[in-house]
């Protein structure tokens, strides 16, 4: 690959993996650790990642728990979680929090790949601005002392590289949507 479109390449990656971490936090109705990368819990004051102060596990396909590295952070963790938009109650017996996730409705389950839709078509859009500033690039390019055929190269593996990426946004969401219905 040309160096000159290597930053695009990798500008293209970035989109589709953040993407791809915005859909592990889409709850599909079994318990995945995923829903909780965003969740902050208060730890001597600083805002920390709730996977550096507990241990999560998955001791049934429904049910989600965490197990706190300190027990005076039980009741840290229990309202990080109640004042996060993942809409589950959690409970705890002193030294554990339990999440158990709801079987989710046929509405439920249509609004999330709705949503998941709505994802797959931002991560699409956002390719193709990174797209379009790598054509504005080869058009200055075309300025200076550079050959069309090189410019009409480049532009065609820059266009290599849009399809190829909404073709794997297309699929991931298409298989986060199959697993979000599958019951």
């Amino acid at each position: 690959m040309d160096e000159r479109i290597k930053v695009y390449d990798e500008k293209m990656t970035k989109t589709y993996n953040n993407l791809l971490g915005e859909f592990a936090t889409v709850r599909a109705g079994r318990a995945n650790p995923g829903v909780l990368n965003k969740i902050r819990v208060d730890y001597y004051g600083t805002p920390t990642p709730l996977q550096q102060v507990g241990n999560i596990t998955v001791p049934e396909p429904r049910v989600l728990q965490i197990q706190p590295w300190e027990s005076s952070l039980v009741k840290k963790i229990e309202k990080a979680i109640l004042t996060s938009d993942i809409g589950i109650n959690p409970s705890n017996d002193g030294r554990v929090i339990r999440l158990v996730f709801p079987e989710l409705t046929e509405e439920r389950r249509k609004d999330l790949v709705k949503d998941v839709r709505k994802k797959g078509e931002a991560g699409k859009v956002a390719i193709r601005n990174i797209r379009r500033d790598a054509n504005d690039y080869l058009k200055k390019l075309g300025k200076t002392d550079v050959s069309e055929d090189e410019i009409k190269d480049l532009e065609d593996q820059i266009q290599k590289l849009t399809d190829k990426y909404i073709k794997d946004i297309d699929k991931a969401t298409e298989e986060k949507s199959k697993e979000i219905l599958t019951v």
